[in-house]
């Protein structure tokens, strides 16, 4: 019996799947060359590229100039551990300081451990600085968060599957619903030290919280003496039409958590900025990371930051996520439950489940990932143009409306 010859396609497929964990459930296409907004696969089939690697990629898929700067830097010294000083993180420091407003940076690496770093300094800044007894410091997080994936964080995670099998937790954290500004009054106590919360949450469905609300918790917060720690490292940098989504209500956090898009794609890069009283907290040995604020991801990161910024991204972000938000309301299906957005940053919320829909998509060309099973996340590169959008809409017009 003759054996059926495996495409390229399939043949990574099966590689993965015999020696890789099983811990993500990807569309079945593999990539292997990128660039703005479009991807292509090992067939050399074109997808555009409507998830932008969960906002990592809102420069647009290996940009030029990210791209001269990681070569240029990888050539010099790329690691140098905190044990010694490089030329880059300092320049990193400053430009940081230069465009946010915030005293003091602390990068790290991922998003869950910028995390990790901002609950152990609003943890250290209660006891230093408000006066928390010892070990008695609490967190207020929102429910259907997510911060991230190690123990710590799924231990306030509302999220059931991303806690099965992970306990015990770490206690100290209390949940309240998102979007209610009086249940946050409620749950301050004297050991309250952080209130940590996504403007927007992402992952939960591009859930957006009533106008004012954030406005409202930083006002709760400072009667308090809590800290307002926003949670940006998707919803950061752009990607609701804003450089960061709390500018929306004209507030300012007193920790402001970032990464993925902070490096363009290129590199893991994250930080926490804050006050000299907050991370001023720490001392020599309290924390750290061997990679965190290395020469190449610093050098790395000062050129995505530029990118950001002097090719108007974020513009772009805010005219045409109203724009491509506009379109998507327009669309006439039984099955839509609802069409909502900041930026370029959309969930189509869905009466069924929304994998069907990445599928068929992905067959039109269009590679988007559904969110909490019903709802389709669209969120390209920043430098996506008006007929792009036009171009995706089609497609997703089709699908949503034919099946």
């Amino acid at each position: 019996m003759p054996t059926t010859e495996l495409t390229p396609t399939q043949e990574f497929i099966e590689l993965e799947h015999q020696y890789g964990a099983h811990n993500y459930h990807p569309l079945d296409v593999v990539i292997d060359r990128a660039e703005g907004v479009w991807v292509y696969d090992v067939e050399g089939r074109r997808y555009l590229d409507c998830l932008a690697a969960y906002s990592a990629v809102n420069q647009g898929h290996c940009h030029p100039r990210i791209l001269q700067t990681l070569i240029e830097q990888a050539h010099k010294v790329t690691l140098t551990s905190r044990a010694f000083r490089n030329d880059q993180l300092p320049l990193f420091y400053k430009e940081l300081h230069d465009l946010t407003g915030f005293d003091l940076a602390l990068p790290m690496n991922s998003g869950a451990e910028a995390v990790e770093t901002a609950v152990k300094a609003a943890r250290k800044w209660g006891y230093k600085v408000k006066g928390i007894p010892n070990d008695k410091a609490e967190i207020i997080v929102c429910a259907n968060n997510f911060h991230g994936r190690t123990v710590t964080i799924v231990s306030f995670s509302s999220d059931q599957q991303y806690r099965y099998g992970f306990g015990p937790f770490t206690p100290g954290f209390k949940i309240i619903p998102y979007g209610d500004a009086g249940a946050l009054r409620e749950a301050i106590t004297p050991n309250t030290c952080a209130f940590l919360v996504e403007p927007i949450q992402g992952e939960a469905g591009i859930i957006i919280p009533p106008a004012g609300y954030l406005k409202e918790a930083s006002a709760i917060c400072r009667e308090h003496r809590v800290l307002l720690m926003c949670d940006e490292i998707q919803s950061g940098l752009g990607r609701t039409g804003e450089l960061f989504a709390y500018m929306h209500e004209g507030i300012r956090p007193d920790v402001l958590i970032v990464g993925k898009a902070l490096s363009g794609g290129f590199y893991p890069v994250s930080a926490v900025l804050a006050s000299k009283e907050v991370l001023g907290v720490f001392n020599p040995g309290d924390h750290g990371s061997t990679f965190g604020g290395n020469p190449l991801a610093s050098a790395v990161a000062r050129t995505a930051l530029r990118v950001l910024i002097e090719e108007e991204m974020v513009r772009n972000s805010a005219v045409l996520g109203r724009y491509f938000l506009g379109r998507l309301q327009t669309l006439r299906s039984a099955d839509v439950k609802e069409v909502r957005g900041k930026g370029l940053w959309i969930g189509i919320e869905l009466h069924s489940p929304a994998r069907p829909y990445c599928e068929a998509l992905k067959k039109e060309g269009l590679l988007c990932k559904e969110t909490h099973d019903h709802v389709i996340r669209i969120a390209p590169p920043l430098t996506i143009t008006r007929e792009e959008i036009d171009w995706a809409f089609e497609r997703i017009r089709k699908v949503i409306e034919t099946r």
